[in-house]
């Protein structure tokens, strides 16, 4: 008979051997938009033993877990090299997010994180806590993280343990491994947070997006998807924000909405995928949704479909933070593919696939939201006498 040692980790090693490499399947027949896949793309348990676990015997006889992992959300991703990425903000049973990369050939399963989470410099006012990274490939052939770094309060009472501030940490490599900490965003609001670079240089300029927030929870008499330009990526400063996208009241977006990945650029626009955050007896409720912006002015809608995009489903709803939604990465490739992902509950990545083609569609012939629940059944009318026309053809 072995140790206990050995028949744990025989054990254990087994399981995660499984899980990393369990053949994911499709959910049909969806609602012809996108389609998600049935089995997360990360969790927790897809953290390998030896981030977990020690290795010695001498000094852990029982194979007992050491360091534990809470979590994996909230990932940016991205095609390199052939592989698809994704950047994971994995929370520790200690609370504290890191980075870390996990990498598919096919990008809808057998994702396994690279041996090593992400070493992130500080910078001189050093992070408590960073997470929810957005990559974006930029014309200037450096790839960027852009991130939230959460802070304690300077100016909060003393004894509350809870005040906090949230500004924008970016940081670029070329290689996914060593990265290069530049300074933090400064833009005028307060606080900021889901900020996201765009891909290209607008008038010379880099661009981003960001959401100009009052505190580190309310966006208060901000709020909003906006935009603003910056000379230098080193040291990147906003003077002006505009807003691309406002918060708007009984909606999906009526506490604070957030850009979540950078957009795809099409033959008509680009497509914007961001969340909204609407109160509920339940709580704060995050769900997806899609816009798109002009070609040559990516701070200016032509197209805003209503009502959401995406919402939780099933066992999305449930997590450390339930009843959410939230995304901060997609790929789309060569052949017209899109994979989108995305967490739920703060607690697990999923992904599910859509195209160019099906995205543009659904963005630029979906109707507006009419904002009174009478419009909405006149709208809904105008669909079903449509539709009368030829049932029974």
């Amino acid at each position: 008979m072995g140790s206990i040692f050995e028949t744990r980790k025989a054990q254990l090693e087994k399981e995660w051997d499984a899980l990393v490499t369990r053949k994911n399947e499709k959910v049909e027949p969806g609602n012809g938009i996108v389609t998600r896949y049935k089995n997360p793309v990360l969790t927790n348990a897809h953290a390998p033993l030896l981030w977990r676990y020690d290795y010695n015997p001498q000094t852990n006889p029982h194979f007992m877990e050491r360091i534990g992992v809470n979590a994996a959300f909230n990932a940016g991703a991205i095609e390199f090299d052939g592989k698809i990425i994704l950047m994971a903000r994995v929370e520790g049973a200690d609370r504290k997010s890191f980075f870390a990369v996990a990498e598919s050939e096919n990008g809808v399963d057998n994702f396994k994180f690279w041996n090593n989470p992400v070493v992130m410099p500080e910078t001189d006012d050093p992070d408590i806590n960073v997470y929810d990274m957005r990559l974006t490939k930029h014309e200037d052939g450096w790839i960027y993280g852009v991130f939230c770094t959460e802070r304690k309060d300077p100016d909060a009472p003393k004894g509350d343990l809870s005040s906090a501030t949230a500004q924008a940490g970016i940081a670029r490599t070329k290689d996914l491994i060593t990265w290069e900490r530049l300074d933090d965003l400064k833009s005028p609001s307060p606080q900021q947070r889901n900020a996201v670079l765009h891909t290209e240089f607008v008038d010379g300029k880099y661009a981003f997006y960001t959401r100009p927030q009052d505190g580190f929870i309310d966006a208060g008499s901000g709020g909003g998807i906006g935009w603003g330009l910056a000379d230098d990526i080193t040291h990147a400063v906003i003077q002006k924000e505009t807003i691309v996208d406002d918060r708007a009241y009984h909606t999906i977006k009526e506490s604070k909405n957030g850009l979540g990945p950078a957009p795809i650029k099409t033959d008509t626009g680009w497509l914007q995928f961001a969340h909204g955050v609407r109160g509920c007896a339940a709580g704060l409720r995050y769900t997806l949704y899609m816009f798109m912006t002009d070609l040559e002015k990516p701070w200016v809608q032509t197209h805003k479909p209503g009502g959401a995009f995406m919402v939780p489903e099933d066992e999305e709803r449930i997590g450390d933070v339930s009843n959410v939604l939230f995304t901060n990465g997609w790929v789309a490739r060569d052949n017209g593919e899109v994979l989108i992902y995305f967490a739920s509950s703060d607690t697990r990545m999923h992904v599910a696939t859509s195209t160019i083609d099906l995205l543009v569609d659904y963005v630029q012939n979906t109707p507006e939201d009419p904002l009174r629940s009478a419009a909405c059944v006149n709208q809904r009318i105008e669909l079903i006498e449509k539709n009368l026309k030829f049932v029974g053809k």
